[in-house]
């Protein structure tokens, strides 16, 4: 666990943070309409890539690398263990000059995250998690006490495009929920505000798999719950596969934001 920690701080400080507000002009490339890559994602990907390999020699399922080659991503299926690396994640916020990114890798066997790493280069904050051992915050153990039974003191977040009509509780006036924000636009920062105690679910569609493991991982293991809406637990999925996902601070809590989403929560009417 430690030596992942480490691999993630020293590319972060070689490749990423020397570029932060300080990128020239050309390292900015836009792979897809809004959708961005810089010289630090492609370096960082490339350093953490060789030195996971050393680690454990198993495919490394990067997102850079998966841009350039789709069908890397099959060794999520196809192989019984691969390392997941995302490294930038929040590239826009990263272009913008924004805080809110992350350095992010995790271990994945047949299909589910066994192990997770998130690095906050701007404040200098270390997240880890592995299955059935926990989940820490700088070496410390991490335990999410349950949301409050009410719904309107519950804090969550859900894309606005989420909220045109597909789930009637996004669009309920008044929202049954204390309050209903855009997000952070970094899976690894806002993950952790669960596993913190400063969310209590998270509702996504998109779930590419370097953005979703190491978060996934990281709130199960504090006592939370990460789940597709038919109540399936998150797997590591290639790209493509089932969108939809609901991430709460515990079950009850999950299991009624669910209901509310859905309009399906009599206890709301």
């Amino acid at each position: 666990m430690e030596k992942v920690a480490e691999i993630l701080v020293e590319a972060s400080a070689q490749a990423v943070e020397p570029r932060f507000r300080a990128l020239a002009a050309g390292e900015v490339i836009e792979k897809a309409p809004g959708d961005l890559v810089t010289v630090a994602d492609r370096e960082a990907e490339m350093i953490i890539t060789r030195r996971l390999r050393e680690l454990l020699p198993v495919p490394v399922v990067g997102e850079e690398a998966v841009a350039a080659d789709p069908g890397l991503a099959r060794a999520l299926q196809n192989e019984p263990a691969c390392w997941l690396v995302d490294p930038i994640d929040g590239t826009g916020n990263f272009v913008a000059g924004r805080p809110d990114f992350a350095v992010m890798a995790s271990l994945v066997r047949d299909g589910q995250a066994v192990a997770a790493w998130i690095w906050h280069p701007v404040t200098r904050t270390a997240y880890s998690a592995e299955l059935g051992a926990g989940a820490w915050r700088d070496g410390h153990r991490l335990t999410r006490t349950p949301a409050h039974p009410d719904p309107a003191r519950w804090r969550g977040l859900a894309k606005s495009y989420l909220r045109v009509g597909r789930f009637p509780g996004l669009t309920a006036e008044p929202s049954a929920f204390g309050q209903l924000t855009e997000g952070r636009r970094a899976a690894g920062i806002e993950y952790p505000l669960i596993a913190d105690g400063e969310m209590d679910f998270l509702f996504y569609w998109r779930t590419l798999p370097w953005d979703h493991a190491p978060g996934s991982l990281l709130v199960r293991e504090s006592g939370g719950v990460s789940a597709r809406l038919d109540g399936s637990p998150y797997r590591a999925d290639p790209p493509g596969g089932e969108d939809g996902l609901l991430v709460a601070c515990d079950q009850q809590t999950w299991e009624r934001t669910r209901a509310i989403l859905l309009g399906q929560d009599d206890q709301s009417r």
